[in-house]
């Protein structure tokens, strides 16, 4: 098996977990943390034969990591290692490392919350922190506390503020060292009153023909990418891009053989353009990437107390994400990162909870249905937002007068949607209703 920068440190991991039952690891991007624990862990005494899930944050790197891992065991996905998304299982009876996406955890602990079988959770980059994975920590330190005290969780991240985390978690910590190459970083200045998708051209046709190798281009979102792709198509017509350079998209909504062109090398060796959203940007391993163009630009929910939805929002990253797409640059030999933001504007240092600046009637839901609002949460969900959802799913009567889940409010919960939209779809009573709540 090949050697990983986070090899070294597994057996240090493994007498950890011997001993405690949850552990803080910090590893940077290419130490091989997503893919070298779990296995590590597959002949450890105390699981008994339970299964390792490990979560991660899309669909994407879920697929990847499961198809890793097996790859290295010499198997198929489904036999030992296996991965569960929305609407796409591949596992078995004989599947021992299970790679979910963080929304199914919390379904899996609400409808067991003894976790029958499963001896271990890894949370893998939870530095995203999105709300389903700070839910899902939350649930599961209450079932270790009440019913499972021999369940280990294992808390991954590239860049967090593992000191923190460990003494809310009251764990050991450990941190890998990883196999990183220098990144020269250069913030590439627009021309005066020059539109994004004419500096990002600039940029890619100057990269190509300045550096070796594929380049990454992180943007937000997919109707960015498809004005990339146009305007780079372009420069090939042109000819100022050679015609043999691939432009490839990388986002969760992409069939899987369409990720699968992203994520290995071009089979007859010609060079790559991707185009990809965040879902690059950890957990899954772009080879042959020796440039990153950077937009500085991501979407991320935020509250729109106007709609009483989240909405998606483009917004700057933080400082850390920007470190981490540069490092993606450096994972096979020495690279290049180009930034399209002024070197002047400063970033926040580190992504803000997701849990801080979105709708909470859908965690309001969970927590009802769970039967403990209390519950401990690296962050506390804000407790004017959490008062709002509450209101809401009262007015929808998915909770009665004492704040109790009804019968409908599990139906509600069980649709896993927004609970404005779930309500919406269970109130028709006629083929005429049912046509408006859910057009074709």
């Amino acid at each position: 098996m090949t050697a990983f920068p986070i090899t070294p440190l597994l057996p240090a991991l493994r007498e950890s977990l011997a001993v405690h039952p949850r552990l803080v690891l910090e590893a940077p991007p290419g130490a091989g943390k997503t893919t070298q624990v779990p296995l590590a862990l597959l002949d450890a005494p105390w699981r008994a034969g339970g299964r390792i899930l490990m979560l991660e944050p899309r669909r994407v790197a879920a697929r990847a990591a499961a198809g890793f891992m097996a790859r290295q065991l010499g198997e198929t996905v489904g036999q030992t290692v296996g991965y569960r998304i929305r609407f796409e299982a591949k596992v078995s009876a004989a599947t021992q490392v299970e790679v979910l996406t963080e929304g199914i955890l919390t379904r899996w602990i609400q409808d067991d919350p003894t976790l029958e079988g499963v001896a271990a959770i890894l949370f893998d980059e939870f530095h995203e922190r999105h709300l389903a994975a700070d839910l899902g920590l939350a649930l599961a330190l209450d079932v270790q506390a009440q019913l499972r005290p021999d369940l280990r969780i294992v808390v991954m991240s590239a860049t967090l503020d593992g000191e923190r985390l460990a003494r809310f978690l009251d764990a050991p910590r450990l941190t890998a060292e990883g196999r990183a190459y220098p990144v020269t970083v250069r913030h590439f200045p627009a021309r005066r009153d020059e539109p994004a998708g004419a500096q990002l051209r600039r940029c890619v046709e100057q990269a190509l023909a300045a550096h070796p190798g594929d380049l990454l281009v992180f943007l937000p979102g997919q109707r960015e990418i498809a004005e990339a792709t146009r305007a780079l198509e372009s420069a090939q017509a042109a000819g100022s891009i050679p015609a043999d350079v691939r432009l490839l998209p990388l986002h969760g909504e992409l069939p899987v053989e369409a990720q699968s062109a992203a994520l290995n090398p071009d089979p007859e060796g010609r060079r790559r353009v991707v185009l990809a959203t965040n879902v690059a940007e950890s957990s899954v391993t772009l080879p042959g990437v020796r440039v990153v163009i950077d937009s500085g630009l991501a979407r991320e929910p935020r509250f729109e107390p106007n709609s009483g939805f989240s909405r998606l929002d483009t917004v700057a990253i933080s400082q850390a994400s920007a470190e981490q797409r540069a490092g993606r640059a450096g994972r096979v030999a020495e690279g290049w990162c180009y930034r399209l933001w002024p070197e002047s504007q400063r970033l926040e240092p580190n992504r803000r909870a997701e849990i801080s600046q979105v709708e909470l009637s859908g965690l309001a839901l969970e927590l009802a249905a769970w039967g403990e609002a209390e519950l401990r949460f690296v962050d506390a969900p804000p407790r004017g937002a959490l008062a709002a959802g509450v209101d809401l799913l009262t007015s929808l009567g998915a909770l009665d007068e004492r704040g109790r889940i009804s019968a409908f409010g599990r139906r509600v919960l069980a649709l896993g949607t927004h609970p404005r939209l779930a309500a919406m779809l269970l109130a028709p009573s006629d083929a005429v209703e049912i046509a408006l709540a859910s057009p074709a």
